[in-house]
């Protein structure tokens, strides 16, 4: 089991690491803005459950493996990189098919005219887990950073991971549900303007676009 020091040290550290700038946030945050406050949420929280895949290949030493095999990881790159590409022109496709209509005075909600838009709920948070399992970066961070805080002489260092990775993935939870909730928000209020709203969806590919291709080439 863990000790209480050891899983608040933890904790803090998977806070400022949750909070600091990344893909996760910055995929998040540009799909709440584009989409509504569900859609941020619910793809936040595809990404922060994204984590437990990460927890249980870092216990079982999968992650190792990968990390140490060239072609998987390569593959595991190539994969993740395509996903979040095709997902971007996705969403950039539909945008130059979609009519500029005007939103109701008064209304809160966005217009959902894209394919991209339409998903479903299961859809997008799909999407979520997905961007985040096949991301070998997020393999190698779990990789380094969950045994950092692992003490040897409590015994059983898979099962102390895996309450790690649990611990991780609840913050996540917490915190990439909120940074969706409220770029949804925000996104919501300037997508009044049918025009804003249409850059904010290509805004969102461009993102995805070019977080794939870093994925691909850096």
């Amino acid at each position: 089991m863990l000790g209480f020091e050891q899983s608040l040290l933890f904790l803090a550290a998977a806070v400022l690491v949750t909070l600091s700038p990344g893909p996760d946030n910055l995929m998040i945050i540009s799909l709440g803005m584009a989409r509504g406050r569900r859609a941020g949420l619910v793809f936040g929280l595809g990404c922060a459950l994204g984590c437990l895949s990460h927890t249980l290949l870092a216990a079982l030493g999968v992650s190792a493996a990968i990390a140490a095999s060239p072609h998987a990881f390569m593959a595991l790159r190539i994969a993740g990189g395509l996903y979040l590409i095709w997902l971007g022109f996705g969403a950039l496709k539909s945008t130059w098919r979609r009519p500029i209509e005007p939103v109701a005075e008064g209304s809160t909600s966005v217009s959902l005219p894209s394919a991209f838009r339409q998903a479903a709920a299961l859809k997008l948070f799909t999407r979520g887990l997905i961007a985040n399992a096949i991301n070998p970066k997020v393999i190698l961070f779990f990789l380094a950073f969950l045994p950092q805080f692992v003490e040897p002489a409590r015994g059983k260092v898979g099962l102390q991971l895996a309450l790690l990775g649990l611990i991780f993935t609840t913050q996540a939870v917490l915190i990439f549900s909120t940074i969706g909730f409220l770029a949804g928000s925000l996104g919501q209020r300037l997508a009044r303007n049918p025009r804003i709203g249409l850059w904010l969806d290509r805004l969102a590919g461009v993102v995805f676009i070019g977080l794939g291709m870093r994925l691909l080439w850096v």
